[in-house]
């Protein structure tokens, strides 16, 4: 059964910049060999994104790159702007404002501290229950 995980931001290094929060879920994917898309809402958040992966930790290297180049299917991480027609993973990151459609085994969903952006994501909670997905909810 395929399963969607929401992660709700809560912690202040989190709060302050929550890509850290996708840098952290894409190591533990990477560790634990799973291949990953990220969707990010736009090309300036998967740019950030790309940048944050080399920095946010000197110890961690997670081979990742930006969809949209022949040797897209060779990187663990893939990066995704709306702009790139990129295949499923079985592992996807949602930064986008829409649910993820698609074959997929498991979908992380980043929810923002900002009550007023957590309202569309109770919606979309409401949308992947009523396709048959598995819950999960984590304050992170």
């Amino acid at each position: 059964m395929a399963r969607a995980d929401f992660y709700l931001i809560q912690k202040d290094r989190f709060r302050e910049e929550p890509l850290l929060l996708v840098c952290e879920l894409a190591r533990k994917a990477h560790d634990a060999n799973l291949w990953t898309l990220v969707l990010a809402r736009d090309a300036e958040q998967a740019e950030r994104l790309d940048e944050l992966l080399w920095e946010f930790d000197e110890d961690a290297y997670i081979p990742h790159q930006l969809a949209g180049d022949e040797e897209d299917e060779l990187a663990p991480v893939l990066i995704a702007s709306p702009e790139s027609d990129t295949p499923m993973r079985a592992l996807v990151i949602n930064l986008r404002d829409e649910p993820v459609n698609g074959s997929f085994e498991r979908v992380l969903e980043v929810v923002p501290a900002d009550d007023s952006a957590r309202g569309p994501l109770r919606e979309r909670w409401k949308q992947y229950q009523s396709r048959g997905l598995e819950l999960k909810k984590y304050d992170m």
